[in-house]
């Protein structure tokens, strides 16, 4: 578990003791939360004190954000810095440990937290935009708040939607388990019990296979063997036919169901960064190939109906145009 370190509490004690402290910049060192640098304030104008930050912020590496914004308390704000081309596993670290951060720290001192993929972001046009939603939603709860982006990230994970996907180097960040790439090599080659799901094991940073022994052979079955309070990554080998067609296809769902909670919801962040690299190890390294992928909330969604139709879509039929009668005839 990643934790604040002495040093980091201290410098921040500073910052809300001195008020000549702008800000403070942290980072995730060997499984701590430590400084980078404090920053002085420039000038008493907030939106001028901004641009001491330009020089650190990486295209490449992600970074805490701490700021004194207001006058009155809570004084300051925390933004999470994490580029899109920044590795696999940092981002799930910066991701995953962001509220750790702000509950170490203690939360009242935060009258706002952020989370930015561009530098863009912390400028002073930046914090205006921001300003400028913020006023328009309805005050949201810091758990809202992190579930909105989860939504997010699952958004700018999602292939094929138009949102730039997730930046994933060719190797991959978190390695998948042994064994679980054993039973997607089964899958592949119709071994085995034809259904394989996988989970992220945030403390051992790596994807996991989850024991089951269930051998399902209907949709039904198979989304009954998924969990409805954690995310997972489900391949399923499926047989049907339909109007005399036989398939033999696998099947990948993707389930993030909505369990409350800080610690569920910090878990929930990590599964869009690693779905796109989940699907590729799949492909490449288990010679899986996956023929629909379902990409749901609740396991329930899913259904038969919902999967044949995406498996055997029905052919549009044209109607002809009709010339319209002339009035009176």
């Amino acid at each position: 578990m990643t934790l604040a370190s002495q040093e980091l509490v201290s410098q921040f004690n500073n910052l809300l003791a001195d008020s000549s402290l702008f800000g403070l910049l942290a980072t995730i060192d060997k499984e701590a939360l430590v400084p980078l640098t404090t920053l002085p304030k420039s000038s008493s104008a907030f939106s001028d004190n901004l641009s001491q930050l330009a020089p650190h912020l990486k295209p490449d590496a992600a970074l805490y954000v701490i700021l004194r914004r207001y006058d009155d308390s809570p004084r300051l704000v925390i933004a999470t810095y994490v580029p899109d081309s920044a590795k696999v596993r940092q981002k799930m670290l910066f991701a995953s440990s962001r509220l750790t951060l702000v509950r170490e720290l203690g939360s009242e001192h935060f009258r706002d937290t952020l989370f930015v993929t561009d530098a863009d972001e912390l400028s002073a046009e930046g914090f205006d935009k921001h300003d400028r939603h913020t006023e328009l939603e309805a005050p949201l709860t810091e758990e809202e708040r992190t579930l909105g982006e989860v939504k997010r990230a699952e958004a700018e994970a999602g292939a094929g939607t138009g949102i730039r996907e997730i930046h994933l180097s060719k190797t991959m960040s978190l390695p998948v388990a042994p064994d679980a790439l054993e039973s997607l090599k089964a899958l592949g080659k119709e071994e085995g019990n034809g259904f394989v799901m996988l989970k992220i094991n945030p403390q051992a940073e790596s994807v996991e296979l989850v024991p089951d022994s269930s051998s399902p052979s209907s949709i039904s079955e198979a989304v009954n063997a998924i969990s409805t309070s954690e995310p997972r990554f489900t391949f399923f080998r499926y047989k049907c036919s339909q109007d005399g067609v036989d398939k033999n296809v696998v099947l990948f769902f993707y389930t993030n169901p909505e369990t409350p909670g800080t610690k569920a919801i910090k878990n929930r962040m990590l599964y869009p960064l690693m779905k796109r690299a989940v699907l590729t190890a799949s492909s490449t390294e288990a010679g899986v190939e996956v023929e629909k992928k379902f990409e749901v909330e609740e396991p329930s969604e899913i259904t038969e109906e919902s999967v044949l139709s995406e498996l055997f879509p029905k052919a549009e039929t044209k109607t002809a145009f009709k010339r319209p009668k002339r009035p009176g005839r």
